[in-house]
């Protein structure tokens, strides 16, 4: 036993020394805690992605738009994030450095166009964060035995953060099991509950999958079905947040590719089952579509269950919320510390600082969630603005990985060859091709207007947020050049050879 004690500890410490030498060949040293398993940082990406959470929000909204059809769109944004994904897993897999998009588009293609992805995501992340809390406070009051007054929920959404916060704070191993009980628990439920629902309370066979309900408008479905496709769209993404705390994993060259991809996997099955489970356990399907009844998710449980088993449920439904949110503060974080590290935002000593106990930026982690809990109060006051930023979170995030994406692209025309332990070989131009097609097809879904005697915000607050955010970058890039500080390595992709 002895003897097997000592080879595993010899080969975690060669493992630990061939980590630390490929990322001092990257031009860079870390301190942090690399105590993260596969199957934790898997779990980080999956709580991140959380299908409950993804499933939840927008099914009222999807189904009263596209009707039961709407489930194929889980497939098939599914097949177009995986090849996101498979980009995402070559480049990280090359360059497994702490902070995700940032560092990855600065080896890929330069400085500028990294610093801009990077401020893309981060204000989509902190946007995503505040929405996660906004979204579960009602399922929190509900719960409690509370009305979800504007007040009472935005209470609630600052203490989740909050607590997210405190959590992240104390370590990579808190956040790691964290994960771990958060993808158990999401995991568990959602199986459990589908399971129960189809067995005991379904309502309409499954040829209702091939059923609009006469949503579409003019004998042309195919625009009903784009609109339902946002709560797929919503679902999928989660999976880059394994590769934003590389550092944090051993062998994270090759098993961080892996949990990506593990992340779609079983994310993408576990979102389907539960909107299957839903759908067929709909006990009035007209009621949703024409707007009567506008929390079918509510509905189903209490029909099928009675109340406590939906105050069950919905508890299980808080550890999602819980957990994802935490999952997007690491990766917010983590990011803000990749920047400061680079010396590439104000307050960089601060913001790159890791705690010498728990190893863990605290700096970047307490503004992940000042500035989240700073829109979700803004909500008390500004309850449609807040409604119009909280709308960019998706977008924002697809159009942070398409820069991703796109940049992967440049630089294979530049003569970058990925030479990390996972490659996609011959196939790699061709589903990198892929991967650009869809995401900018994604996102011209996701901004597109669609109800045009709405107020402008409902049809174009996506694009008006979006347009906002990339122009206050700029400004800060020719005001700040922010991207001229620091000598950290920068657009050499094609120059590095791993052997």
């Amino acid at each position: 036993m002895n003897d097997n004690e000592s080879a595993a500890a010899r080969d975690a410490r060669a493992i630990n020394d061939a980590d630390v030498a490929q990322l001092k060949a990257l031009g860079y040293t870390s301190n942090f805690d690399r105590s993260m398993t596969e199957l934790e940082n898997f779990s980080l990406g999956f709580t991140y992605l959380s299908p409950v959470v993804g499933v939840y929000t927008l099914f009222a909204t999807a189904l009263a738009a596209g009707g039961p059809p709407m489930f194929w769109s889980y497939v098939i944004v599914g097949i177009g994030q995986m090849f996101v994904c498979l980009v995402f897993g070559e480049v990280v897999s090359q360059f497994p450095i702490s902070g995700g998009l940032y560092p990855w588009a600065r080896r890929l293609v330069g400085k500028r166009w990294a610093w801009m992805a990077g401020w893309v995501y981060g204000w989509a992340l902190y946007v995503s964060i505040s929405a996660v809390g906004t979204g579960g406070a009602p399922y929190f009051a509900q719960l409690l035995g509370f009305q979800p007054t504007p007040e009472i929920t935005t209470t609630i959404a600052i203490s989740m953060i909050t607590i997210s916060t405190i959590l992240n704070v104390s370590g990579t191993r808190l956040l790691a099991r964290v994960a771990m009980f958060g993808f158990i628990c999401e995991l568990i439920g959602a199986i459990v509950v589908g399971c129960y629902l189809l067995i005991f309370a379904r309502h309409h066979p499954f040829s209702a999958l091939f059923d609009s309900f006469n949503v579409a408008q003019g004998g042309n479905y195919l625009p009903a079905f784009l609109a339902s496709a946002l709560a797929a769209l919503f679902c999928y993404y989660g999976f880059e947040a394994c590769g934003d705390v590389a550092e944090e994993t051993p062998n994270a060259s090759r098993m961080i590719p892996r949990a990506m991809r593990m992340t779609i996997y079983v994310g993408g099955a576990a979102s389907m089952w539960v909107c299957l489970a839903l759908i067929l356990s709909v006990p009035d399907m007209q009621a949703v579509i024409s707007g009567k009844d506008t929390d079918p998710v509510s509905t189903v449980l209490r029909t099928a269950m009675g109340e406590w088993g939906f105050r069950a449920v919905i508890a299980v439904v808080l550890v999602s919320f819980m957990s994802c949110m935490i999952s997007m503060q690491a990766a917010a974080s983590r990011l803000l510390f990749a920047y400061a590290r680079d010396e590439m935002i104000a307050g960089s000593r601060t913001l790159s600082r890791l705690s010498p106990h728990t190893h863990v930026p605290v700096g970047s982690l307490l503004v992940a969630g000042i500035v989240p809990a700073a829109i979700a109060l803004c909500g008390l006051w500004l309850t449609n603005a807040v409604a119009t930023i909280v709308s960019f979170a998706a977008a924002g995030i697809y159009i942070a990985f398409q820069m991703l994406v796109l940049g992967a692209l440049m630089a294979r025309f530049n003569g970058w060859k990925p030479a990390g332990p996972f490659t996609l070989g011959r196939w790699g131009l061709c589903i990198n091709i892929l991967a650009l097609l869809y995401g900018i097809s994604a996102i011209i879904d996701m901004v597109w207007p669609r109800s045009p005697n709405d107020p402008w915000y409902s049809n174009y607050g996506m694009i008006v947020t979006a347009a906002g955010i990339i122009v206050l970058g700029l400004i800060y890039m020719v005001t700040g050049r922010p991207y001229d500080h620091g000598n950290a390595p920068a657009g050499d992709a094609h120059l590095l050879h791993q052997g």
